[in-house]
């Protein structure tokens, strides 16, 4: 008897486990959760209007929702320097679109993609990635 309460226990902590993991799943919508963390992969950019200049379509961008439920963090692979505290607002069921988007700074992210234009001070960032 006591086996067979062993053996169920571990049973329910590998289900209880594997619920655990695949509930992060790439369905995840950012705008939906309150807390949201996703990779996105694809070609990134930066160029800070000087010697800096990168380039790369195998690199990944790892967004962040931030406490306030409104301000996302973008961490860039290759070196390129992040963008933290942007704030969203919702369009849509399922699409977030930077507060103060114009022609030239434009940030739109959803369960699928995440699509970067944005210039502040002279330095310019990119991203056209998928999840």
């Amino acid at each position: 008897m006591k086996k067979a309460i062993k053996i169920l226990g571990i049973l329910m902590l590998l289900i209880f486990t594997a619920s655990s993991f695949s509930s992060c799943s790439r369905d995840d919508d950012p705008t939906n959760n309150d807390f949201f963390a996703g990779t996105y992969k694809g070609s990134v950019s930066y160029n800070d209007g000087g010697s800096t200049n990168i380039s790369t379509d195998n690199g990944s961008v790892f967004v962040t929702k931030i406490a306030s439920g409104t301000k996302y963090n973008f961490a860039f692979s290759n070196s390129i320097p992040d963008l933290n505290g942007i704030e969203f607002e919702q369009k849509g069921d399922n699409t977030l679109v930077m507060i103060g988007s114009t022609a030239t700074s434009y940030i739109r992210i959803d369960n699928n993609t995440l699509k970067i234009l944005y210039i502040k001070d002279g330095k310019t960032w990119t991203a056209n990635c998928t999840r």
